[in-house]
């Protein structure tokens, strides 16, 4: 029978006898979690397409337009009144006054316009408006490291023709038995792109220290050298083996002392052809001709001896084998190629020539006669003659050429080759100077270089390159320029002819540096060879 407990909910089934209660048919329960894949995104996914919209090229075109008749306009707001008379009170005058004051000043007026108007202190004045480069710049820092690395120092620079290329040699200026000692002779185109300052276009080993240099003045690829041991090499530097082209050799005519300088003549009977010159401490002055088989032969030649200088001036009593004519320096004579200027360890120049014909007591003997070629002394440095330059520019009077010497007791003195006693001694410096030369473009500036020296037997290095200007003062270097903060003594140096703002130094360090000259140091005043003219007309004598 029907459950009367639940007749709705059981819709009248019976509950088995047996049965557990209500509350037992429902309990918690976990079950696994359902994973549906979901097909309308995948779907969608792999529909996908990019796609871009961009409309079409937009054409465009550049046009100028411009109207023929062009007209200035201005706006200005309307004047206050207020404004305007203020302005007006601003500049009034009184013309009474000032016609007063004018009355009164008119003749010293008149009288100063008329000075002005006569004086010639303006004459030949004139205005420059560019600007003035009033610096000097290192440009380029050359060295061979190899050489540095042996303690070599810088002997010689010298520029070739065409005024890009520049050559050191290598060797040593200082004591010690080094004689047989490996140098260089270094080459660096500075022209050249990719140009490394370590690292020369060109080096040559040679057996002997060179102590001087020269590039032919035409022909760009040659160049002189002399060496410690007395003897001359010319190098062909386009030879990309054996550079050597023409040498003396040990023979009874090469210098039996260290060759100091060598110059390139130009040959009296073929002008196309050059003949080279050497100088040396031996007292000797030797001019060579190239021959065919590569040799360098003795063609005239000259000796410096005590015996035959001018006696009005001898110098003292030194017999020739002695250091007093043992000559360290030698410049020619622009204006005559018979004259030239030698420097000699005995602190003495000597104006000589190329004419000569009486022939020198020397005691060996040559297999050229040599001539005795002085012919007037000028008087002493304090110490022997490490350099002379003669001046490209002067030449008011026959045989009046000026020139310069320097030596180690830190004087320049400028010579007229009339009179023996100097125009100008300057003090430059206490210590050494080794080498003086003339500007190529300025006639009264000029560059020395200074070195070490011994005072109060303290031994120091001090090296600077001073720059003379003679139009800024005649007392002080208008620029001094440290050649390396290590200050080591500068040898030599040399101006470029070709691109005249350009000088080179070389120092005991063994570098190279290329200096840029303002324009201070490069263009001619309009009166600066008028000055040079009265400076040389001054006679002392």
């Amino acid at each position: 029978a029907p459950s009367p407990a639940c007749p709705g909910l059981c819709g009248g089934a019976g509950v088995a006898a047996g049965a557990p209660p209500a509350a037992a048919m429902f309990a918690d329960g976990a079950g696994p979690a359902a994973d549906v894949q979901s097909l309308w995104r995948s779907a969608r996914s792999a529909g996908c397409e990019a796609k871009s919209c961009q409309t079409g090229n937009i054409p465009t075109a550049d046009v100028a337009v411009q109207c023929h008749v062009s007209r200035d306009a201005s706006v200005q707001t309307d004047q206050s009144k207020d404004d305007a008379q203020d302005i007006q009170q601003e500049v009034q005058v009184d013309y009474s006054s000032l016609l007063a004051f004018l009355q009164r000043v008119e003749d010293a007026v008149i009288k100063e316009l008329n000075k002005n108007w006569k004086s010639r202190a303006f004459d030949g004045f004139e205005v420059n408006w560019m600007d003035q480069n009033e610096t000097v710049l290192c440009l380029h820092t050359l060295s061979y490291p190899e050489a540095q690395d042996q303690k070599l120092q810088v002997t010689s620079i010298s520029w070739n023709a065409t005024g890009s290329v520049i050559a050191c040699s290598y060797g040593r200026l200082d004591g010690g038995d080094w004689s047989t000692e490996k140098s260089y002779v270094c080459t660096w185109n500075l022209d050249r792109r990719g140009l490394n300052p370590q690292r020369p276009d060109l080096v040559v080993d040679v057996p002997s220290s060179v102590m001087c240099l020269a590039f032919h003045p035409s022909q760009p690829s040659l160049i002189a050298g002399g060496l410690f041991s007395g003897e001359l090499v010319v190098w062909d530097t386009s030879r990309t083996e054996d550079s050597v082209m023409w040498r003396t050799g040990m023979t009874d005519d090469t210098h039996t002392d260290p060759v100091y300088q060598v110059n390139w003549l130009p040959d009296a009977k073929h002008r196309s052809q050059c003949r080279l010159l050497s100088v040396s401490t031996d007292g000797k002055i030797l001019v060579w001709r190239e021959e065919r088989d590569g040799r360098l032969v003795l063609a005239e030649g000259f000796a410096m001896v005590a015996q035959q200088i001018p006696r009005s001036a001898q110098l003292k009593k030194f017999t020739w084998s002695e250091a007093a004519v043992g000559v360290t320096s030698l410049s020619f004579s622009p204006f005559d190629p018979r004259v030239f200027i030698v420097g000699v360890e005995g602190g003495y120049t000597l104006k000589c020539s190329t004419a000569a014909e009486t022939l020198a007591l020397q005691h060996t003997t040559t297999s050229v006669p040599l001539k005795a070629p002085a012919e007037l002394i000028f008087s002493p440095h304090g110490g022997p003659v490490y350099s002379v330059s003669c001046s490209p520019f002067h030449r008011q009077v026959p045989g009046a050429n000026l020139f310069l010497s320097c030596g180690t007791d830190g004087q320049v003195h400028l010579h007229s080759m009339l009179q023996t006693q100097p125009l100008v001694s300057l003090q430059l410096s206490k210590e050494y100077l080794f080498c003086v030369r003339w500007s190529p473009v300025r006639p009264l500036v000029f560059a020395a270089a200074s070195g070490e020296g011994n005072y109060n037997n303290c031994f120091w290095f001090a090296g600077d390159v001073h720059l003379l200007d003679f139009e800024k003062s005649w007392q002080k270097p208008a620029v001094s320029i440290k050649q390396s903060t290590a200050g080591s003594a500068v040898y030599c140096l040399e101006f470029n002819i070709k691109q005249t703002q350009l000088l080179a130094a070389g120092d005991a360090a063994g570098t190279v540096k290329v200096w840029q000259l303002s324009s201070d140091f490069t263009e001619q005043g309009p009166r600066e060879m008028n000055h040079l003219e009265q400076l040389a007309s001054e006679t002392t004598d």
